[in-house]
């Protein structure tokens, strides 16, 4: 038995290296594409031309890289929510690239865990708390962990309370805003799920589409906090806003300009198996439920909204 657990250790820490090994392969192969990026002198017209992927599970990171050099950004402190184990997060070729300070949480313990033993805690400025988010205690997460006023980048990827819990946040001053927002809500409506601490997406409707803000919506709550939508990934998911005294050369586009519907497909059916049919058209089997339209308060069904 002593043997078996001996190689088991063994095995675990060759993977270990073999990932650290993957990463500075991944971190190698990016460096033309910074290069490429810190080359450009004036905005592109369309985020998907400097996207690239190292960490991230879309083109996030070159979409990063492009807008934290063309604006500038000095204060190289981030916050990310709904990390999972980290391995694969928008953040991470920030921190392991640029050396940048952060602070992750995630709803899952073990996932916090992983990040707390893995090498990168070492290795770089990073603080991982696990904590199921809600908006009357994310702001004193935030300054318990020791940030508080200006940072360089918020990212919220919660897959629920995303525009509420954006709209709580107080206690920090980002200049770069990344809001996951969710595309199947369509751009006709600046809707939300309604607020509820315990929510979980697929608790909430078997279909996994029923959860967060539609893009109009992050709009209109941008707008509030003096944000400007300056694009979306090609993905269809993430939202990119700057302060409106760093937009620099950027150009602020409305909700309907820089719309992109979300291809890939993540509807489920009610055994939890993946679902056979676009996104688009599974969204209706969640249709009779509640959505908030945001601007006014009013709370709709979601099929009068789509």
């Amino acid at each position: 038995m002593k043997e078996f657990i001996k190689n088991i250790s063994g095995l675990k820490k060759t993977g270990q290296f073999l990932r650290e090994e993957l990463e500075r392969l991944k971190l190698l192969s990016a460096q033309p594409m910074v290069s490429r990026i810190l080359d450009i002198k004036e905005p592109v017209d369309n985020l998907k031309k400097v996207e690239f992927s190292a960490f991230s599970q879309w083109g996030d990171d070159g979409i990063i890289q492009y807008l934290i050099h063309l604006l500038n950004i000095k204060e190289e402190t981030f916050i990310e929510f709904g990390v999972g184990n980290y391995l694969e997060a928008n953040t991470r070729f920030l921190l392991m690239n640029n050396h940048w300070r952060g602070l992750i949480f995630d709803g899952s313990e073990r996932n916090m865990e992983f990040v707390k033993n893995d090498s990168i805690s070492w290795k770089y400025d990073i603080q991982a708390i696990p904590l199921f988010i809600t908006r009357s205690n994310i702001n004193t997460a935030i300054q318990k962990a020791g940030f508080s006023g200006e940072i360089g980048l918020l990212h919220i990827d919660i897959d629920g309370n995303d525009y509420w819990v954006w709209e709580s946040i107080n206690v920090v001053n980002p200049q770069l805003v990344i809001m996951e927002y969710n595309s199947v809500f369509g751009n006709k409506e600046a809707i939300s799920t309604p607020y509820a601490d315990d929510f979980y997406v697929s608790a909430a409707h078997y279909s996994n589409l029923y959860f967060g803000g539609s893009l109009k919506a992050m709009c209109h709550l941008a707008t509030q906090k003096g944000y400007s939508f300056v694009g979306s990934n090609s993905a269809g998911n993430n939202a990119y806003f700057v302060r409106n005294d760093k937009m620099g050369p950027l150009k602020a586009l409305s909700a309907a300009e820089g719309y992109v519907r979300c291809r890939f497909r993540q509807n489920r059916k009610p055994d939890g198996s993946l679902g056979l049919i676009p996104d688009t058209e599974a969204i209706f089997q969640a249709g009779e439920l509640p959505v908030v339209q945001v601007a006014t308060g009013q709370t709709l069904s979601l099929k009068s909204c789509l």
